[in-house]
């Protein structure tokens, strides 16, 4: 409308879920994923995207995670009870349960959805990139000089 192109949205961009943790298992320890994982079960421990690789972590309404957890893109619909740290897109479903601190560069957080914590939403570090910051308030009124008109 009035000319201006619409910016393109960002969504996840992995469709391949090549790892299940069902829901009758329970890992208690740290997991580390690549590619995509659904976690229909529980984990006690901190769930991870290996290195700089593309993962997408599904957590379903069934599932719980206690740790923090650290991926490239996520759909939450269940409980996560710590930190979770999101680099590209965060879907937070009707049914999630967040409680801890989130920091995302994508939200879209659907209505029932509840976070008790933090939300920060991460910079984009990409080159040519330009911000304006500004630091205090306003700057102070230039100084009135003494005196008057007779």
């Amino acid at each position: 409308m009035f000319g201006k192109k619409k910016e393109k949205v960002k969504s996840i961009e992995i469709n391949k879920l090549s790892s299940l943790i069902a829901d009758n298992v329970e890992i208690v320890g740290d997991v580390i994923f690549s590619g995509g994982l659904r976690v229909d079960g529980r984990i006690e421990g901190n769930v991870i995207n290996k290195g700089d690789e593309l993962g997408l972590l599904v957590l379903s309404e069934r599932g719980c995670i206690e740790g923090s957890v650290r991926t490239h893109d996520a759909v939450i619909n269940g409980t996560i009870v710590g930190d979770l740290s999101v680099s590209h897109f965060l879907e937070l479903q009707p049914k999630a349960r967040v409680t801890g601190n989130i920091s995302y560069s994508q939200l879209q957080m659907d209505c029932g959805a509840s976070v008790e914590g933090k939300l920060d939403k991460l910079e984009d570090a990409k080159a040519g990139d330009t911000k304006v910051v500004k630091l205090g308030g306003t700057p102070p009124a230039a100084p009135v000089a003494a005196g008057g008109k007779d």
